[in-house]
């Protein structure tokens, strides 16, 4: 080797020493940070074989401009059928009756900030961001695909995880009050009907969809519907909820997204959010449970808003979910009756409207909004609302939910509120305005 060989391996091995070198006292520092950053190994294997079992394979891909991935999944094949009571269900494509007809006005609608009143103008309804990416196939079912970050945002074990809080703090609640938590920091602005009033199949309204900023990471808003039976005070509370909802924690974002839930035990141990767990069996291939809802209300402007019906099937007894006007309906699927005990038959109570948790950070109220984040007296284009407020009997007809059967509910006024009213010009029938800001004056 030449001397100026020998220099330049010197010159350019220089740099690479001391690069080793200052690698080597910087590697326990990076491996504390790492180790104190992540999971250990063994909790990453459990959180991956539950991912295994819960993402299944998928016929088609899309990836929805809003970081959605959705799978399309064979209908047979869903997450559904691992639940052990499903094991020898037959998945039904649709219901045997056909659905319960409704006697009021379906349309979807959109005002101008200009609109006065409830003066609208016919328009498409909210509708799913990933559409835009593409559609799955006849035969399979999207599926929203859960990461090991949705599993570790929320900090809760496996078990817990896309479940409600338990409410076993609950104070005790009256006979005919509606199954509402008022003991862990949730707060509500709903409309329901007296427990025992009828034997109800079924219930539909039309809600607009908004995106309110919600201020906690574990913090969220959802405007549902909720048909219930069983023991309010014990643990045999049967549950069948729809909605929207902004949960950060769960999504990961904040945009409002479609939502499904159910328990058959007062949330102890059963049920979940969309298809977190095995249970509500998806049937179409147009809509995705859990993705993000599109186009959204806007304060003084247009206002979107979609439609959903739950109704049990005469025949074999599963509850059906309908998502979208009359002009433009989806099946989206069923929960089976063989999930629950009481639900078996009938509900008992019917409940509408919002709900945020309020965990008060600093000590005072949360600034999470409820709907649009403006209070009822604001009405049309400022506050949020149901409308065309309907049940299902027992000859599976959808009929008008009157002004004087319901009440309505609001823990704290001064934070959200709530106001009823019936409007037969404009064809909204029993409705009404929720929501609210959360902390302000009159809500410290």
């Amino acid at each position: 080797m030449t001397h100026t060989a020998m220099k330049k391996r010197r010159r350019h091995g220089q740099p690479h020493h001391l690069h080793l070198l200052v690698s080597l006292l910087l590697l326990p520092l990076l491996l504390d940070c790492t180790c104190a950053a992540l999971p250990s190994s063994p909790k990453m294997a459990r959180i991956q074989q539950h991912l295994d079992r819960a993402n299944k394979p998928a016929l088609r891909t899309i990836q929805s401009m809003d970081g959605d991935t959705i799978d399309c999944v064979p209908r047979h094949k869903q997450h559904a059928m691992d639940h052990p009571l499903l094991r020898n269900h037959r998945i039904q494509s649709a219901p045997p009756r056909p659905m319960p007809a409704s006697a009021t006005a379906t349309a979807t609608f959109r005002a101008s900030a200009a609109a006065s009143g409830n003066a609208t103008s016919r328009a498409r309804a909210a509708w799913q961001t990933w559409h835009h990416a593409g559609h799955c196939p006849k035969g399979t079912v999207p599926v929203r695909r859960t990461t090991a970050e949705d599993v570790l945002r929320g900090g809760q074990s496996l078990f817990r995880f896309g479940r409600k809080r338990h409410r076993r703090d609950r104070a005790p609640r009256a006979a005919n009050a509606p199954d509402v938590v008022t003991g862990n920091g949730h707060e509500h602005a709903i409309a329901y009907t007296a427990v025992g009033q009828q034997e109800v199949y079924g219930a539909k309204a039309t809600i607009n969809v908004w995106d309110p900023a919600i201020q906690e990471p574990n913090g969220f808003s959802l405007s549902q519907l909720w048909l219930l039976s069983g023991s309010f005070n014990g643990s045999d509370l049967n549950s069948i909820e729809a909605g929207w909802q902004v949960s950060p924690e769960l999504y990961g974002d904040s945009r409002p997204r479609l939502f499904t839930y159910w328990t058959s035990d007062a949330y102890e141990a059963t049920g979940c959010y969309n298809a977190l767990c095995p249970g509500f069996v998806q049937t179409s291939s147009r809509v995705a449970i859990g993705a993000a809802i599109s186009p959204v209300s806007s304060l003084a402007g247009e206002q979107y808003d979609m439609t959903l019906l739950i109704w049990k099937d005469p025949k074999l007894g599963n509850w059906w979910l309908s998502y979208g006007d009359a002009g433009a309906s989806q099946l989206v699927g069923y929960w089976p009756a063989e999930l629950f005990t009481h639900l078996s038959g009938h509900a008992s109570m019917v409940e509408w409207g919002g709900e945020v948790v309020n965990t008060s950070p600093g000590g005072a109220h949360t600034a999470t909004q409820m709907g649009s984040g403006r209070f009822a007296a604001e009405g049309f284009g400022r506050a949020s609302y149901f409308r065309n407020l309907e049940t299902v009997d027992a000859g599976n007809s959808l009929a008008p939910v009157s002004l004087d059967a319901v009440q309505t509910l609001a823990e704290d006024g001064g934070c959200y509120d709530i106001k009823k009213a019936y409007d037969e010009r404009d064809g909204w029938g029993t409705h009404f305005y929720y929501g609210g800001p959360g902390h302000n004056p009159a809500c410290p």
